[in-house]
């Protein structure tokens, strides 16, 4: 596929929420749908408005319908650091590529939207009628326009110094908007079935677009906990399976964390939690598992592993064990013994995850999962969303199988 020409950008108004995630999620997502992450922008910082090219509005609209992390995308007509070099920029825009958008059988109406600054209803109408120039000839519509255009001004971060002017200016066409709707849909706080350690939704489905799941993948969380994570993957037509060594967790047993309720009840479980969202046909089970002990007959099973390993902090980091030193030739324990619990050393634990993930993930799958990391200059720690790719190099091991950091 040929490279995008200069005419062929976007623009994208991110939401100002997880800004850390923002670029791996849109670059992933223009991945899974064949397109690839081009821009001149030179910083991907706290600004609200990216700049890319895109090979089709297709791409797009595909994109829009998966990120968490954007809030709209327009195809872009002009730009510039002032009106007057917006003005210059719409009026090189090429006028064929106008015409299908502005004929006189058509509908439409035109936004303001400010960053960091906001207009009076006088302000706003002297800003559009200031685009006459451009060559609209259908009918003004407020309500069902069939195309809307976009005026979007950018005053800077710093809410307390506000500049008379915008640093940029941008106009451009309404192609769609994001699915930020989900974070409130599939909010915790009305889920059926929680816990101390519930994954937020944003969250969650930000992790399973860093993981490309898409529709008939099978995506596995070997710490399952509510089941969060599995739900996220479902929404995007995923088949979901998981384990948590929690055997209540697993069968929604033992106390609540909601307030005022003591016990959970009779079916709160993941399943429940999936079929709340119509959900249930993606379900495939959740097993009471360790993730330390090999569980699983070698091959590859899974397109994505998408976990929130326990940190010991809210909850603790458990392995199956013993303190004592096994016989050899005991090491296998009888149907009714119950294994005591061990300390899992985070080292211990992601070390396990990463062969796992090695040994079980489809080639090209992916592996998405928290790191909680400790930054002693400032004394503060931080949990980094790390994503990392399945591929196939023959100079590394000698089956052919390697991962490497996405």
């Amino acid at each position: 596929m040929a490279l995008p020409g200069p005419l062929n950008r976007y623009l994208l108004l991110m939401a100002q929420e997880h800004l850390e995630f923002r670029l791996p999620e849109i670059k992933s997502l223009l991945s899974l749908f064949g397109g690839q992450f081009i821009s001149n922008q030179g910083t991907y910082g706290k600004s609200p408005f990216w700049i890319l090219s895109i090979p089709s509005e297709e791409i797009a609209r595909n994109l829009m319908k998966r990120t968490v992390c954007a809030k709209s995308i327009f195809e872009l007509w002009g730009h510039g650091r002032s009106s007057e070099e917006l003005y210059r920029s719409l009026r090189s825009y090429p006028v064929e590529k106008m015409v299908p958008f502005l004929h006189s059988d058509s509908t439409y109406k035109i936004k303001i939207h400010t960053f960091n600054k906001t207009l009076t209803q006088e302000e706003k109408v002297k800003r559009i009628d200031a685009l006459e120039f451009l060559p609209f000839e259908g009918k003004v519509n407020l309500k069902k326009p069939q195309h809307i255009f976009s005026l979007l001004e950018d005053y800077g971060l710093d809410p307390n110094c506000i500049p008379e002017n915008p640093h940029n200016v941008y106009f451009g066409r309404w192609i769609a908007d994001g699915q930020r709707e989900l974070i409130e849909s599939y909010s915790v706080k009305k889920r059926h079935f929680i816990g101390n350690t519930s994954m937020d939704a944003g969250l969650s489905f930000i992790m399973a677009n860093h993981g490309k799941v898409k529709e008939n993948d099978i995506v596995f969380d070997p710490f399952v906990g509510t089941g969060g994570l599995l739900i996220a993957s479902a929404h995007f037509g995923a088949y979901v399976y998981g384990t948590d060594i929690d055997y209540n967790t697993v069968h929604g047993l033992g106390k609540a964390s909601r307030k005022n309720q003591k016990w959970r009840g009779p079916d709160e479980n993941i399943r429940a939690n999936l079929r709340q969202y119509g959900l249930e046909k993606y379900y495939l089970d959740v097993l009471v598992s360790d993730a330390s002990k090999p569980s699983w007959r070698k091959g590859t099973y899974f397109d994505a592993i998408i976990t929130d390993p326990p940190y010991g902090i809210r909850e603790s980091t458990r392995r199956t064990g013993s303190q004592k030193e096994i016989p050899k030739g005991m090491e296998k324990c009888p149907e009714s013994h119950v294994p005591v619990s061990l300390s899992y050393h985070l080292s211990d634990m992601f070390f396990d995850l990463l062969n796992f993930a090695a040994e079980t993930l489809v080639l090209g799958g992916r592996l998405v999962y928290w790191l909680p990391v400790y930054t002693p200059e400032t004394g503060t720690s931080l949990h980094i969303c790390q994503t990392i790719t399945l591929c196939y190099t023959k100079a590394i091991t000698p089956s052919g199988r390697n991962i490497s950091v996405g």
